[in-house]
């Protein structure tokens, strides 16, 4: 990957590929997970635990093999009763469906691999099957000449009953090229020990690896592809599908219309027959029924927006509840604020929320009207029904159904923009 970053944190649809994996083990409902380390130990470790709490981390020292990293496991899986299933960090696209492939085809094999016709086989370690049986797994670089002209190939995915796959992992042995423990010779031992395997065979645009930047890329694309024909599927109106950008946890409601150019960052919700218009950039977020958001607007994370609420070209909007019915339709920012059901929210307004140390709240009722250019600085709260004139800056509280000036007098000299203009020309024209 040319980077400092260990490979399964790079991110694919706003998700490190690590979480991608995760995501498909965990719609199993896994009695436990555990995730293997290597490289980058404490970053992964803590990038796993902040997609689950409950994760068991284990660390592979040595990097000896994928049956080696498996065999870290044993202790944290001690006494586990049931299937186990092995992933990859960095093969981010296996389907929940699959593995529930697999685990069905476990009530006729001891151990199942799961394999994909390539088309082009490369250096995949291929699955040589008699009749339907599982016979072995060649690694490429161990195989024959005959055993590489086979195209059914091994993605490195196996199930098997956990304790039946530790035993089976402590006779490995590392008498190869390469000179590690091979996952993949389980089956070799299991059938030598009278246990049957099988194979689950899947689409190979689910077995897509990442080791370089271009893999990265490709696979973006792919998620996108795919994200994008489900949300049409799912009856989401895309105007301009491939310019859309989907995360891996985006969820939207049916009916909704998702306009061009919309980048969906992590934690976003769209509920049904809302409205994001073009260049909408939105994270963190929930969007509720019937809301219209942007053109050109931003959403941050902790944006509530209600039901029929519009957020206009230019607004952003972070760690704020804004209620049914309520407009911020141009130039705007709102943070840390609750906004009453059917406010107007002027342009140019800013709630001023920050000082420079703690972040403080603006509260604002039911029914406000808020004049343009208007600075609200925190902590301040404006009752129901109050108003602020255009321009205003608000320090204080606002009583239900007062109007708020908070700006110097205006003064009007007759005349004086006539003779000041005509100065000033004079000074340029003398210039030259």
């Amino acid at each position: 990957m040319q980077s400092d970053l260990p490979k399964v944190l790079h991110k694919v649809a706003g998700a490190p590929l690590l979480h991608h994996a995760m995501t498909a083990g965990q719609a199993l409902s896994p009695a436990k997970t555990v995730v293997v380390t290597g490289h980058g130990a404490d970053q992964v470790a803590a990038s796993a635990r902040e997609f689950d709490e409950d994760v068991t981390v284990v660390l592979q020292a040595e990097q000896l093999g994928t049956g080696h990293a498996v065999a870290q496991a044993r202790d944290a899986l001690a006494g586990a009763a049931g299937d186990a299933i092995v992933l990859y960090g960095d093969t981010p696209f296996i389907r929940p469906e699959t593995l529930e492939a697999m685990i069905d085809a476990r009530a006729r094999h001891a151990v199942v691999v799961l394999g994909f016709e390539a088309a082009d086989p490369g250096r995949y370690g291929r699955l040589v099957l008699e009749g339907e049986s599982l016979s072995r797994i060649v690694e490429y670089k161990d195989a024959s000449e005959a055993e590489r002209a086979i195209t059914l190939c091994n993605s490195g995915v196996i199930c098997a009953e956990a304790s039946v796959l530790f035993d089976l992992v402590a006779a490995l042995g590392n008498e190869n090229a390469a000179g590690e423990y091979y996952l993949t010779d389980i089956v070799g031992l299991a059938r030598a020990r009278g246990l049957s395997a099988g194979v689950v065979v899947c689409d190979e645009a689910e077995t897509m690896g990442i080791n370089t930047r271009a893999e990265l890329a490709r696979a973006e694309a792919a998620f996108q592809t795919r994200a994008r024909a489900e949300a049409l599927d799912l009856g989401i109106t895309l105007t301009a599908p491939e310019t859309v950008f989907f995360a891996l946890d985006t969820v939207v409601g049916r009916d909704a219309i998702i306009g061009p150019n919309v980048i969906f960052g992590p934690r976003v919700t769209v509920e049904s027959e809302a409205e994001i218009r073009a260049f909408c950039h939105l994270e963190g977020c929930h969007i509720s029924r019937g809301a219209v958001i942007g053109p050109f607007a931003r959403l941050r994370p902790g944006a509530e927006i209600g039901e029929e609420a519009h957020v206009g070209n230019f607004v952003e909007v972070k760690n704020a509840i804004l209620g049914d019915g309520v407009k911020a339709n141009h130039l705007t920012y709102i943070g840390d604020a609750d906004i009453g059901d059917f406010t107007n929210i002027g342009a140019g307004t800013v709630t001023c929320n920050y000082d420079g140390v703690m972040k403080h709240r603006t509260v604002i009722g039911k029914g406000a009207f808020i004049g343009s250019d208007t600075m609200l600085v925190a902590p301040v709260r404006i009752g129901a029904g109050a108003a602020t004139g255009s321009g205003s800056v608000i320090t204080e509280d606002v009583p239900a159904g007062a109007m708020a000036l908070g700006r110097a007098r205006q003064v009007t000299k007759e005349g004086l923009a006539t003779r000041l203009f005509e100065k000033l020309r004079a000074i340029k024209a003398a210039k030259g």
